[in-house]
């Protein structure tokens, strides 16, 4: 139906949010991101441009798989980052299992004709983000930690002007501009990373 949906009219966009909090990691408001950016895109003025995908949970035959069956133009991660130990995802009990950078990129190659943007709002995920953007137009990653509220402030900018039909390049800018405005010194912390 995803197909058959883009053919009738190519300009929706199709969002991926892949959440990851496994059991024996510190707990994150996750659901509380998800509802500020499912929020933010029901009320955009372009808001039926947008299909808004979800997965929690995440494995990683689950990241492929969401990949296969929403072909997404934005993939949104939500969760833990490890830096160079990679993205921490679930592993069939629920516990932490982390994914090696080159892993994520190849996967990313592999579905690059189709996606145009991924946000990693996990901490130090730049990493990943770097490995990703040899093959997506634009990618986003945490240079360093980043507590809840300044993830959630930054994700609910970002796709507020993904609603409103602004570029990639400025909702980065108002993501960051959102977390400065509430007066989080962690504006500096997501980076843009571009082919």
């Amino acid at each position: 139906s995803q197909n058959k949906k883009l053919t009738k009219n190519s300009t929706v966009k199709t969002i991926l949010i892949l959440a990851s909090n496994p059991k024996n990691t510190s707990q994150l408001r996750l659901d509380e991101e998800v509802r500020e950016i499912d929020a933010g895109l029901q009320r955009a003025k372009k808001r039926e441009l947008f299909d808004l995908k979800q997965r929690w949970s995440v494995r990683f035959q689950d990241v492929h798989q969401a990949l296969l069956d929403f072909i997404p133009h934005i993939v949104h991660f939500s969760g833990h980052g490890s830096g160079d130990d990679g993205l921490i995802l679930e592993d069939e009990d629920g516990d932490l299992q982390l994914v090696n950078t080159e892993a994520i990129a190849n996967l990313f190659d592999l579905f690059s004709d189709t996606i145009e943007c991924a946000v990693l709002n996990a901490c130090y995920s730049e990493v990943q983000a770097s490995a990703i953007a040899k093959y997506i137009p634009y990618v986003i990653g945490m240079n360093q930690a980043i507590d809840d509220k300044a993830a959630i402030k930054f994700a609910t900018g970002f796709y507020n002007a993904i609603g409103a039909g602004e570029s990639v390049e400025f909702a980065y800018k108002l993501g960051c501009n959102v977390i400065q405005l509430d007066g989080i010194p962690e504006h500096l912390i997501p980076v843009l990373k571009k082919i």
